[in-house]
């Protein structure tokens, strides 16, 4: 069974990366871009300074600087408030991209894969758009309220590079997993992947959300820089075609797992068949009428 897993995993990794150079993704890829760039520059522009005043005001920010300050580095106070307000802006960025990627890409994205893999696999329609556009609004929330809950603990340094990518881990399969299956797979079916799944999904989602954290790096190198906002609409681009990888990987997963489940139980209802007695043929006696 662990073998299943890797071997599916593996599989499913080297396919989405060969289809993220498919010409529409990458055309789709730049679309939230141009619309979370245009949110991400309005933002800078008219609240980066008052956003910079708010975080250095702060007590924290304060003592931080001090100390900076007492061994020399006093240069560097404005660079802690910068870093602080891209920390605080990137969960936004990060979930305005993925929401727009669900929207905008994950439908395309499903139906390329089935089309060229599982041309065969039957379309039972388990989920809706309302219930995708909920689910994914629900699991948003709950995401973003742990986030908000977890951001003191951020300034702990070994638990700013576990929590963010657990909590998108954990937001990334929930909303993929619903948003492929939702065509082919019922509702039940569903479910039952999700159960078997569980931690290798969210080991996928974990792993996305530590690719996703690179371009944050480029982010805050660049955010003192007169060339910005082309580094903010860079990294945007970067989170959004991590994150259609990680639909096409979760595509490739899913689907195949539908595909062996059905196979499965297919097999499964042609034992019990062949395990029933045979019939037997009673031969009826047929009695003259009075």
């Amino acid at each position: 069974m662990a073998k299943d897993v890797v071997s599916r995993l593996a599989d499913s990794l080297w396919r989405a990366a060969a289809y993220c150079l498919h010409p529409v993704v990458i055309v789709l890829s730049f679309m939230p871009v141009l619309i979370m760039g245009a949110a991400a520059w309005f933002l800078a522009r008219f609240y980066w300074e008052d956003a910079l005043d708010a975080v250095m005001g702060w007590e924290i920010i304060k003592q931080i600087n001090n100390l900076l300050a007492g061994i020399g580095l006093a240069k560097l106070h404005t660079l802690v408030g910068q870093l602080v307000v891209v920390m605080l802006a990137t969960p936004v960025i990060v979930v305005g991209s993925l929401l727009l990627v669900t929207a905008m890409m994950a439908p395309w994205m499903v139906k390329l894969v089935a089309r060229r893999r599982f041309p065969a696999l039957e379309k039972l329609r388990g989920g809706t758009i309302v219930g995708s556009v909920f689910h994914a609004l629900w699991v948003t929330a709950v995401a973003a309220v742990v986030l908000v809950v977890s951001m003191p603990l951020w300034l702990i340094p070994p638990l700013i590079l576990i929590l963010p990518p657990v909590i998108w881990g954990w937001l990334t399969y929930r909303v993929m997993s619903y948003d492929v299956l939702a065509d082919h797979a019922t509702r039940q079916e569903r479910r039952e992947i999700v159960r078997a799944h569980r931690w290798t999904l969210l080991g996928m989602g974990v792993l996305s959300g530590y690719v996703s954290m690179l371009p944050s790096m480029v982010w805050g190198i660049g955010a003192a820089l007169i060339y910005a906002p082309f580094v903010i609409m860079a990294a945007i681009w970067i989170y959004t075609l991590v994150f259609a990888f990680t639909g096409l990987w979760f595509g490739h997963y899913l689907l195949s797992a539908l595909a062996d489940l059905r196979e499965f139980h297919a097999r499964e209802a042609k034992t019990r068949q062949e395990a029933l007695p045979p019939a037997i043929d009673v031969p009826i006696e047929v009695l003259p009428l009075p």
